[in-house]
């Protein structure tokens, strides 16, 4: 009876578990995550959502890794963990990528999830460094909120011109007619002292307009040029006239 009773006992508990039942796991990667908890749960598998992260080539919600992974052959009841993609991207703070060389700026922005939309060039002694970051065509500092996975275009230095032309006079103008005289001569702005105030004037440059001796200074496209601000328009001085060389 005992020997009888133990021979039930043992054939009853490989029915219960089911040693000799076993399913293949079929693949759900890239299906939405609705399907694919449908399709397990039909083969008879158990399904928990492990983790969700983001990636802007898949689809929302769609399956990006499962565990076991596919053709997995495994017990019946066995629990099937899905890594889901997030519906919307999460926010993260842009990094500051000015002064970056274009290499070191496109290692960070892989690292922060970011894409490179375009470059534009500007003329700059810095050549191939970022001189601006843009997104959605604006200027963007570090530290803003932004999706990931966003676009993002950067300005470069294109190093100094070859030609050399006059030094463009800016004694006299607001800081901000002498800026757009600067750029629209492919010049930048250098330091400012005291500060920037849109509302001041120039009262010194560097390089200045004229050398020591009355002659006009001579500047590359590229370079900085160096203005001291004053909240009075200065009265330019009369510049002498250079006397003409004999024979002219």
């Amino acid at each position: 009876m005992v020997f009888l009773l133990i021979v039930v006992f043992l054939q009853s508990l490989r029915w219960i578990t089911r040693h000799d039942k076993t399913l293949t796991i079929p693949a759900v990667t890239g299906k939405s995550y609705a399907d694919a908890r449908k399709i397990l749960e039909g083969k008879g598998f158990e399904v928990e959502l492990q983790d969700s992260i983001y990636n802007d080539t898949a689809k929302p919600l769609s399956v990006l890794r499962q565990f076991p992974e596919a053709e997995a052959v495994v017990k019946v009841n066995r629990t099937v963990y899905l890594t889901v993609n997030k519906a919307i991207a999460p926010l993260i703070e842009m990094p500051n990528l000015e002064g970056l060389s274009y290499r070191s700026a496109e290692i960070a922005m892989t690292q922060y999830g970011l894409k490179l939309e375009d470059t534009v060039y500007r003329t700059d002694f810095a050549k191939n460094s970022v001189l601006e970051q843009q997104y959605d065509g604006e200027r963007i500092k570090a530290g803003t909120k932004i999706p990931q996975g966003s676009l993002i275009t950067l300005v470069l230095g294109s190093g100094l011109g070859h030609e050399d032309f006059s030094v463009p006079d800016l004694v006299g103008l607001t800081y901000n007619d002498a800026k757009v005289l600067l750029e629209s001569n492919g010049l930048n702005v250098g330091a400012v002292m005291p500060a920037v105030d849109p509302n001041q004037y120039v009262g010194r440059q560097s390089p200045e307009h004229f050398t020591p001796d009355g002659r006009v200074n001579r500047i590359r496209q590229g370079q900085l040029v160096d203005l001291w601000l004053q909240p009075e328009k200065p009265v330019k001085p009369t510049v002498p006239e250079v006397p003409p060389t004999q024979g002219q």
